[in-house]
C-alpha cells in the first residue's frame, strides 16, 4: 500500500468532513482511484457497503443495489478524488493496461496502472521502477494483485513482475492492450493484441533479473509436423487393371489360351478374347488385386467389344 505525503494526509481529511466519511475510508478510496489511474476504482470498505466499483462518467455499482444514496455518495468522493490526482500528478501519465481477474465464482474485476508513482499526493517509492533501467520509459504500466507489467513497444518488449525478478518478454509482432489472471493454483496469464487471446508463456524469455537468456524459449508453430510421418519406403501401389492381364502373377492366368495376334480375327474368335479376358478379370477382383470400382469400369469396356 502506498504512503500518503503531508499533502496526500491533509486532502484526507479534507475529504472525510466534506462527505462524512472516517479518513480510513477516503484513505483507502484514494488508493482505489489512484490505481484505477483517476478513472476507474475497485473497492471494498464496510462504509461503502463493502464491495463495489466506480468508473469516471460511468456506471457505480454496491453491493446494495438499490441503495441510491450510497451510490451517489460513492461516485461524488471518487469524482473529487480523481480531479485531485490529476491536480497533483507531477508528470502525465503515459498510458495503462486494462486487466481482468477471475475466481472461482466467475466474477470479475478490473484495475489499471497507478498514478500514485508521480503524484505528490504520495510518498515516493523506490521500488516504482521495477523495471530494467535499459528499457526507458514504457508506453504503458498495469498491476493485477501482485503482478505488474510494464509495455516498451517500440522495443517490443515487455516486462512482468510478482515482486521479485523482473522477466522481460520479446513481444514479437503483438500489439498489447491487456492482461487478463486466472485466479487460484496454477492460474495462467494471458494477453489480448490484434491476434485474439495470448497466453504470455508463449512469448520468448529474453532476460530474468537483468540476466539475458541466451537461447529465449520460441512460441509453438501454428502448423506443427505431423506425428506420424509417412515411410521412407512405402507399399507398392496394387496393379491397375489393363488389357494386358498375362503380366499378372496368377496361376490361373497360365492355363488360359495366350492372348496374341496369331488368333483367328473372325466374330467367334473375337468373342472368345473378350470372354477370356472377362474370366482374367474375374480372377484379379477376386485374389483383390483390382478394386470393384477398376473391375466395374474395365468390365463395361469389355462387354462393350461383345
Amino acid at each position: 500500500m502506498p504512503n500518503l505525503s503531508a499533502s496526500g494526509n491533509q486532502l484526507v481529511q479534507s475529504l472525510a468532513q466534506r462527505h462524512g466519511l472516517s479518513p480510513d475510508a477516503v484513505t483507502h478510496m484514494l488508493i482505489a482511484v489512484s490505481n484505477g489511474n483517476g478513472t476507474m476504482a475497485q473497492f471494498n470498505h464496510p462504509e461503502f457497503g463493502g464491495g463495489g466499483q466506480w468508473m469516471q462518467g460511468g456506471m457505480t455499482m454496491v453491493s446494495d443495489l438499490f441503495n441510491n444514496y450510497l451510490k451517489n455518495q460513492v461516485n461524488n468522493l471518487c469524482s473529487d478524488i480523481a480531479n485531485e490526482l490529476a491536480n497533483h500528478q507531477s508528470a502525465p501519465f503515459s498510458g495503462s493496461f486494462q486487466s481482468q481477474s477471475q475466481n472461482g465464482s466467475s466474477a470479475q474485476s478490473q484495475a489499471a496502472g497507478s498514478m500514485g508513482s508521480d503524484n505528490s499526493l504520495f510518498v515516493p517509492d523506490p521500488s516504482t521502477n521495477w523495471w530494467p533501467k535499459e528499457l526507458g520509459s514504457p508506453a504503458a504500466i498495469g498491476s493485477q494483485n501482485q503482478t505488474r507489467y510494464a509495455y516498451f513497444p517500440n522495443s517490443r518488449r515487455l516486462a512482468v513482475t510478482t515482486g521479485g525478478e523482473a522477466w522481460v518478454y520479446d513481444t514479437l509482432n503483438h500489439q498489447i492492450g491487456g492482461f487478463s489472471q486466472q485466479q487460484g493454483v496454477g492460474g495462467s496469464i494471458t494477453f489480448s493484441s490484434q491476434f485474439g487471446t495470448v497466453d504470455l508463456s508463449s512469448l520468448p524469455v529474453v532476460s530474468i533479473g537483468g540476466v539475458p537468456q541466451t537461447a529465449p524459449s520460441q512460441p509453438t508453430p501454428q502448423n506443427p509436423a505431423p506425428q506420424n510421418p509417412a515411410p521412407q519406403n512405402p507399399e507398392p501401389a496394387p496393379p491397375q487393371a489393363s488389357d494386358n492381364f498375362q503380366s499378372e502373377p496368377d496361376q490361373s492366368m497360365n492355363n488360359a489360351p495366350p492372348m496374341t495376334s496369331s488368333q483367328p480375327s473372325n466374330g467367334n474368335g473375337d468373342n472368345d478374347d473378350v470372354i477370356g479376358k472377362l474370366d482374367r478379370l474375374g480372377a484379379l477382383k477376386e485374389k483383390g488385386y483390382i478394386t470393384d470400382e477398376e473391375f466395374a469400369t474395365k468390365k463395361a469396356d469389355l462387354l462393350g467389344r461383345l
